[in-house]
C-alpha cells in the first residue's frame, strides 16, 4: 500500500485530496499547524476508509518545522510515494501596505516549503524509481497580481522545470492550476467574494479527481475546468501589456 503526504490537510482542496487520496487505499500523512483539527481528519480517514493515517503539525513558516517534514519526505524507510505540495494563504492587502515580515511568512510558505520538500521527495523517489510530486499553484500564476501571482508564478514554472530533470526516472511533478475554488481561502484572507458569478467557481472534490486524473496521464500542467482551460489559453497568448492591465482589475484566483 502507497503513501501520500498531504500538506494543508485540514481544509479546502487538501482536505479533498486526504478524502480521494484515502479513498483510493492509500495511507497518509496529513501535515498542518492546527492539531485538533488534524486529529480531528485523522480519525474520520481511518473510519470511513480504513486506511492507516499520520499527522504531522508543522508550520511551513518556521524552518526547523519545514525541515521535520521534509525529513518525513526523505525517509527512506517510511517512503512516501505521493507529495501534495498544497498548503498556502494570502494576505488582503496590496504588497505596499502589508508588513514586509507578512510577505517573507507567505513566500515561505508558497514557494521556500515547495522547494526544500520537493527537493526532498525528488531525491528519494527518484533512488526508488516511482513516485509523484503535485504543487498546487493557480491560474494566477498567469497574471500579474501582486506577490501572490508571482509566487505562484514560481510554483507553476518550478514544477514545470522539475518534471523535465525527473524525465526517465519513474517520479512525476505535476502543477495544479485551478482558479476560483470554494474552500475558507478567501475568508482567511478577508476578501469579499460576492460580486463573482457562479460560473467562475470550482468544486475542490471535482478538481481533486480531475488532477488526478492528469496525473495519472502524464500531465506537467493540470488546470481544471473547462472556463479556466480558455482563460489560460488566452493568458499565453496575449502581450504581457495587455495581461498587466487587465490584472489590476481582478482579485487573485486561489487554487
Amino acid at each position: 500500500m502507497s503513501t501520500a503526504l498531504v500538506t494543508g490537510a485540514t481544509a479546502g482542496i487538501g482536505l479533498s485530496f486526504a478524502h480521494q487520496l484515502a479513498e483510493r487505499g492509500h495511507d497518509l500523512v496529513l501535515v498542518a499547524r492546527d492539531r485538533v483539527r488534524l486529529e480531528n481528519v485523522s480519525d474520520e480517514l481511518q473510519a470511513t476508509y480504513g486506511v492507516s493515517t499520520e499527522i504531522l503539525v508543522a508550520d511551513l513558516t518556521d524552518r526547523a518545522d519545514t525541515g521535520k517534514v521534509a525529513e518525513r519526505v526523505a525517509d527512506q524507510a517510511r517512503p512516501v510515494d505521493l507529495l501534495v505540495n498544497n498548503a498556502g494563504y494570502s494576505l488582503k492587502k496590496r504588497f505596499l501596505d502589508n508588513d514586509i515580515a507578512e510577505e517573507e511568512a507567505v513566500f515561505d510558505v508558497l514557494c521556500r516549503a515547495v522547494l526544500v520538500l520537493s527537493h526532498a521527495a525528488a531525491n528519494a523517489m527518484r533512488h526508488r524509481g516511482h513516485g509523484g510530486i503535485i504543487n498546487v499553484s493557480s491560474v494566477a500564476s498567469f497574471i500579474t497580481a501582486g506577490p501572490y501571482s508571482a509566487e505562484k508564478s514560481f510554483v507553476t514554472v518550478f514544477t514545470e522545470s522539475l518534471s523535465s530533470e525527473l524525465a526517465g526516472t519513474g517520479v512525476t511533478a505535476t502543477a495544479l492550476c485551478p482558479g476560483f475554488t470554494r474552500t475558507e481561502f478567501h475568508d482567511r484572507a478577508g476578501l469579499n467574494m460576492s460580486r463573482l458569478p457562479g460560473f467562475v467557481w470550482l468544486n475542490s472534490d471535482r478538481l481533486v479527481r480531475d488532477c488526478l486524473a492528469d496525473v495519472a496521464k502524464g500531465k506537467v500542467v493540470s488546470v481544471p475546468g473547462a472556463q479556466y482551460k480558455l482563460v489560460v489559453a488566452a493568458l499565453r497568448v496575449l502581450p504581457r501589456s495587455v495581461v498587466r492591465k487587465r490584472a489590476r482589475t481582478v482579485h487573485r484566483p486561489k487554487g
